[in-house]
């Protein structure tokens, strides 16, 4: 069931220090609203669907990585025993942050994060 769900993740509780009226504020919402719609316009405009919606096919066209990045992600697969859709998931994930980011690749740091999303599901399936 876990491996229908994209992002896998652990929110921490802030720090009381962070919770202070004089602590230093993060981005705005407009900001990141900004960026958003920019990612979802860069979608529409490569596939004429939002990211999330690509079929299989589309996923391996759109999604491609740098050769230098397929033996990493067989790694992650291996390693986190992660299924096919897994796999899929991964890509679309890691082209999204790609759009968040502006960037027309999909570069390493991007799929070590999109592969970060999935560690909790190996997690979690171990525990069940």
């Amino acid at each position: 069931m876990l491996e229908r769900i994209d992002l896998h993740l652990e929110v921490p509780r802030l720090p009381p220090a962070e919770l202070r009226p004089d602590a230093p504020t993060g981005e705005s919402s407009d900001v990141v609203r900004a960026r958003v719609v920019g990612a979802r316009a860069r979608q529409l405009a490569r596939a004429g669907t939002l990211n999330s919606r690509l079929d299989q096919a589309q996923t391996m066209a759109v999604c491609r990585l740098a050769s230098a990045d397929q033996a990493p992600l067989e790694r992650a697969i291996e390693a986190l025993q992660l299924s096919a859709r897994s796999m899929h998931r991964i890509l679309r994930v890691a082209r999204t942050i790609a759009d968040l980011a502006g960037s027309e690749a999909i570069a390493t740091a991007h799929l070590t994060e999109a592969i970060g999303y999935r560690k909790g599901e190996s997690i979690g399936q171990r525990a069940a």
